[in-house]
């Protein structure tokens, strides 16, 4: 009887031990980092979604911009052959894209020189890519400020763990007591360099398209000074 008795005790004590053999450790996800990283994670989660603002905006803008009728310039040429100005103003406001209305304001200049004309055309065209560039520069600097924020972190989590070991005493340093700030220097580097990243991509995406644009606006630009130099028919 004492030795079942034992035995049972021992199977009792093996229950008890069970569940908390069994507890899983924690699991890190994306909250738990951002809890981590501190205050620093706010501000480059407000850099993150002020990139993405502006990503989305700017690109719906490129490609309204980019759009526009392959015929617009055969029409523009039929029009002003024959005579019809008003007509050709009036498809440049049913239009109204950057190339139309650069194109609008050269036709406003038409029988003055082609000097002034040229130069009516480059100021506007001047002020279309103004809007089109309107943003990048807070976007390059999302790209340059977002790891140099996480660096920040960095120190400041560095900074923590050491003030933390100093305040130890008795020599005896616990890890549970460093890894806070070593959590901190750890994740805002790791967002830092998350947000700079796909911020650096964004930005350098949106000046292709930007670029693209400006050829185009370039080319209708020579297409219409060539009309105006052709012999009418």
């Amino acid at each position: 009887m004492n030795m079942l008795w034992i035995l049972l005790q021992d199977v009792a004590g093996v229950a008890t031990m069970m569940p908390e053999a069994a507890a899983e450790p924690e699991k890190m996800n994306l909250w738990t980092m951002a809890v981590y990283g501190g205050p620093i994670m706010i501000l480059l989660a407000l850099m993150f979604a002020g990139a993405v603002y502006l990503f989305i905006e700017r690109l719906l803008t490129i490609n309204k911009a980019s759009k526009e009728d392959k015929t617009f310039m055969d029409r523009i040429k039929d029009y002003i052959y024959d005579g019809k100005i008003e007509s050709a103003v009036k498809l440049c406001n049913e239009v109204n894209s950057p190339s139309a209305r650069m194109v609008e304001k050269g036709i406003s200049r038409i029988g003055r020189p082609m000097n002034d004309v040229l130069v009516a055309i480059e100021n506007v065209g001047n002020i279309e890519i103004a809007k089109l560039e309107k943003g990048l520069v807070i976007m390059a600097s999302i790209a340059g400020g977002a790891p140099m924020l996480g660096f920040l972190g960095t120190v400041l989590g560095m900074v923590k763990t050491f003030y933390n070991m100093a305040q130890t005493s008795g020599g005896t340093i616990e890890l549970g007591s460093l890894s806070e700030g070593m959590y901190t220097a750890m994740v805002t580097t790791i967002g830092g360099l998350i947000v700079g990243i796909l911020a650096y991509f964004a930005y350098n995406y949106l000046v292709s398209r930007i670029d693209s644009v400006v050829r185009k606006l370039e080319t209708r630009t020579m297409e219409f000074l060539d009309l105006l130099n052709e012999p009418s028919k």
